[in-house]
């Protein structure tokens, strides 16, 4: 059997990557003497790898994150009423398979949306299906559906998924119908799944938020009670840098 008949059927079984190395490999084998068992097993750990790599690239794609941060670029210095060792628990993946929930409160440019991205982005990275919206943005795409059945192509991933990260909430007076709907995506995820919630007003806001103080409780109730909430205190980044470049340019 010649070489192009076994990329032939390589490409037929969907191996690519063995595929793409596979006559390196054996011309390599050959000058060093490997073994016909150590060549198969190279070239499977290649290709096992490869998928590897692939699904990490298609999770982290999949969670939609706004932008890429870490942990260890969050400036902790600035926030002393929070502590780097608790938020490093949340990258342990016991966070999303105990269905735990964190809800982050602070004003505007505080590093909230850093803080989420970066728990998001190491649960992607360790395996689990994450996804990231604005809540806003997913009111208005679900109470602009004209069915249960359309609304339910949008909600059902977020139900089911390892980690939800609902960002912004309470940024923007909401619909009526968003405080049923929101209610509903947090309690099919109450104990099954992680959940996590940004936003510019304390909890007992809420209620005014959703325009019913009964509901509001209600889904405070399941946040906490495998969850956590701190609240980030300080001026906006943003305004920081602003300022200080201001500051630079008067000084030249």
């Amino acid at each position: 059997m010649d070489l192009d008949e076994i990329e032939n059927m390589l490409r037929r079984l969907r191996l690519p990557r063995i595929r793409h190395v596979f006559r390196e490999k054996l011309q390599a084998a050959a000058v060093e003497g490997v073994s016909l068992a150590d060549l198969l097993g190279n070239l499977l750990e290649d290709e096992l790898s490869s998928r590897d790599e692939s699904q990490l690239r298609s999770r982290v794609r999949r969670a939609a994150f706004p932008f890429n941060k870490t942990l260890e670029q969050f400036d902790f210095r600035r926030h002393p009423e929070l502590r780097r060792q608790a938020f490093q628990s949340y990258l342990d993946p016991s966070f999303v398979k105990e269905g735990h929930s964190l809800v982050l409160i602070g004003p505007p440019g505080v590093g909230k949306t850093h803080l989420a991205v970066a728990i998001g982005v190491q649960q992607a990275l360790r395996g689990a299906d994450v996804r990231f919206v604005r809540v806003q943005k997913l009111m208005a795409r679900v109470l602009e559906c004209p069915s249960t059945r359309e609304r339910e192509v949008i909600l059902k991933p977020l139900r089911k998924c390892g980690l939800l990260v609902l960002d912004e909430f309470g940024y923007l007076l909401t619909d009526p119908e968003t405080g049923p709907v929101l209610y509903d995506l947090v309690a099919e995820r109450y104990e099954r799944g992680a959940t996590l919630i940004t936003s510019n007003k304390s909890l007992q806001e809420w209620g005014k938020v959703l325009g019913d103080s009964s509901l509001a409780s209600a889904l405070i109730d399941r946040l906490m009670h495998h969850g956590q909430v701190y609240y980030l205190k300080g001026e906006s980044y943003r305004l920081k840098d602003k300022k200080a470049n201001d500051g630079e340019g008067m000084a030249s």
